[in-house]
């Protein structure tokens, strides 16, 4: 099954890709437009070059053009590197591969522009040979003037440009592809069914969705660490269960009285009192041992650094977390980790030599 991020409309926010494809084709004095895999464009033509503009307005032309985006594309992810071309009219252009996982998903596409020195197009491929096309600009001198209109650059101009717009697709497709498999991997780990919490995701930004998505992740990541005795907590008090839920699914948050007594629909006052029967001991108490009890199977079950394990159950600082562990424990999470594998080290020893006299017997 094909993933959602092998969809470049998926990969690229348009909203914000456009303006800035305006922007590029601005500053290069290049036209700039963005196809998919198809060579059909997902965005709109920036600063395309009025003999161009007339040409694609002709449909049977406008196949041509788009044949040449189409082809241009599939010859730049097969070197990997932007591919520089001839049209059907002999026009510069440059195809700008977008790849995720060696899959071709799209292209950037720039030009509009004569060689300063047409000695170096006969280096170039003209991608599609078409007399049609060289037929209906002859019989028009309207589009003649156009088309000596369009800008001259040297062909290392057209190389450096190239250059340059590959390495910001890049960055910006690598950055766009991360944001994209976090969504499709929560898609897997939370199914929108089992999910409480993020039910109103499309209400919210982008990045906080992302942010949210994280979130949970680290959660999930951090439960497959911890005893299956610690992973929820089933309150007496049924009107205190909300609270238990949402301290226990979010590990990674420094969760509040206020904050839980208004998910429980309590007063602050009654909320701390109802709690301290339930469980025989304050809010704060409560979480802080919570919070000490999952660090040290964090610690004793994995390599994750100390400042890693503070950020992961929601400490801002990890100086505050080393600080209240040791206050717990009287030991800091390093030393108590330290002795840990010392214990395991001389437990295995002592249960190797064991397992040899044994044998020997």
């Amino acid at each position: 099954m094909e993933h959602s991020f092998f969809q470049i409309d998926r990969i690229l926010n348009l909203e914000q890709w456009q303006p800035l494809q305006d922007a590029l084709s601005d500053v290069l004095g290049l036209a700039i437009i963005t196809v998919n895999y198809k060579g059909v464009p997902i965005t709109e033509h920036s600063g395309c070059q009025e003999f161009c503009r007339r040409v694609r307005e002709n449909p049977e032309l406008s196949k041509r053009c788009q044949k040449c985006d189409s082809r241009g594309g599939l010859e730049a992810v097969r070197s990997g590197e932007p591919y520089i071309y001839l049209c059907h009219y002999h026009i510069i252009d440059i195809a700008i591969p977008i790849s995720i996982d060696d899959k071709y998903i799209g292209a950037v596409m720039a030009g509009q522009v004569r060689l300063s020195n047409m000695q170096k197009a006969d280096d170039l491929e003209q991608i599609v040979d078409s007399p049609t096309s060289i037929a209906f600009l002859e019989r028009s001198k309207e589009l003649q003037d156009l088309y000596l209109q369009i800008p001259a650059y040297s062909y290392e101009d057209v190389k450096r440009m190239a250059g340059m717009l590959h390495l910001l697709s890049n960055y910006i497709v690598d950055e766009a592809k991360g944001k994209n498999y976090i969504l499709d991997m929560y898609k897997r780990v939370f199914p929108a069914a089992q999910s409480q919490y993020f039910q109103n995701t499309e209400a919210v930004s982008e990045t906080a969705q992302i942010h949210s998505i994280k979130e949970a992740l680290t959660n999930a990541i951090t439960d497959t660490y911890l005893s299956s005795d610690q992973v929820i907590y089933s309150s007496k008090n049924r009107s205190l269960q909300p609270a238990f839920d949402y301290i226990f699914l979010n590990k990674n948050k420094a969760v509040s009285l206020d904050e839980c007594a208004k998910l429980c629909h309590l007063s602050t006052s009654y909320f701390g009192r109802s709690f301290t029967k339930e469980v025989g001991e304050n809010f704060t108490s409560f979480v802080s041992g919570l919070k000490v009890s999952w660090a040290k199977q964090l610690l004793e079950k994995t390599d994750l650094p100390v400042a890693q394990i503070s950020e992961d159950l929601g400490f801002n600082e990890p100086g505050y977390f080393i600080k209240m562990f040791k206050k717990s424990e009287h030991i800091t999470p390093g030393l108590y980790r330290k002795y840990c594998k010392e214990r395991t080290s001389i437990t295995g020893f002592l249960d190797s030599s064991d397992n040899y006299k044994i044998s020997k017997k």
